[in-house]
């Protein structure tokens, strides 16, 4: 029969985040892979934990997954932990997952701290659409292209950065979207845990020492493809926008009711100026 694969979110800070089940977990599984096998030894120790170690990071994926996966069709249960948080998130996880599913092996997620949930849910951001970024790309091109997209998003924006790009990340957004309101998040949970809210300029003032682990959220508000095509509909002559939506299909009286909508004036206004028109 073969092993189970368990996805453990360890804490991001404060060593008292930890479940219950992620503790017993730990307790039963056969190995545990690590991104840093000294990093995690701290942290079973304090939980009183001593278990077989395999190294389990980004640089290594290619070659342990393979071991990984072998071991578990032998029936060998993995516990994959990473230095803070959930696996798969920023972190190495993702393609021994996708190696397991490959090999019909169950994978079972052990939910605890997250730093992108708990940095979004204080924020004061919305939170009802959201998307992660993770690390900006460091390649002009592609970092160029990522910000474009940001651009495009109508949802609050949440991303990583390290404490030496900090700054020049910031001018950058300044520079990209305006100086918007945001909040940097820094250390979750840890003793020097610090929220800095308000425009871009204002958060650059309060930063003083750069040190530790930063998240970046803030609320993009892009206009829909119907708000531009509105916008440059409205450009144009009342005549050219009657004309555009009839031949849309629309009939006299859904194009007069559209085009007092969109200019924002009633609609008898621009009927008495489509009296005499017809389709």
């Amino acid at each position: 029969m073969n092993g189970k694969l368990y996805l453990i979110a360890t804490p991001i800070g404060n060593l008292e985040d930890i479940t219950y089940r992620a503790v017993k977990t730990l307790e039963t599984v056969d190995i545990v892979a690590a991104e840093d096998t000294r990093h995690s030894l701290k942290l079973l120790n304090h939980l009183g934990i001593s278990k077989p170690m395999i190294s389990y990071h980004r640089h290594n994926e290619d070659i342990k997954s393979p071991e990984l996966i072998k071991l578990l069709l032998e029936g060998k249960n993995i516990g994959l932990i990473t230095d803070a948080g959930t696996p798969g998130i920023s972190d190495p996880g993702e393609e021994i997952v996708k190696e397991a599913i490959k090999n019909n092996i169950e994978i079972i997620p052990i939910p605890g701290a997250c730093a992108l949930i708990n940095a979004l849910i204080t924020s004061g951001m919305g939170t009802k659409e959201f998307a992660f970024y993770g690390f900006l790309p460091l390649d002009k091109k592609l970092r160029k292209e990522k910000l474009e997209d940001i651009q495009k998003q109508n949802k609050t924006i949440i991303f990583y950065e390290a404490p030496h790009r900090l700054e020049k990340t910031l001018i950058e957004l300044e520079k990209t979207f305006g100086n918007i309101n945001i909040v940097v998040a820094k250390e979750l949970t840890k003793i020097h845990e610090t929220f800095y809210r308000g425009t871009i300029e204002e958060v650059l003032e309060k930063l003083g020492e750069i040190k530790g682990e930063y998240i970046i959220i803030f609320e993009m508000h892009a206009k829909t493809e119907k708000q531009i095509e509105i916008e440059e509909l409205n450009k144009m002559p009342l005549d050219s926008q009657y004309e555009y939506y009839i031949n849309k299909g629309l009939t006299k009286k859904e194009t007069i009711k559209q085009i007092a909508k969109n200019n924002n004036v009633p609609k008898d206004t621009i009927y008495k100026q489509f009296t005499n028109k017809t389709i």
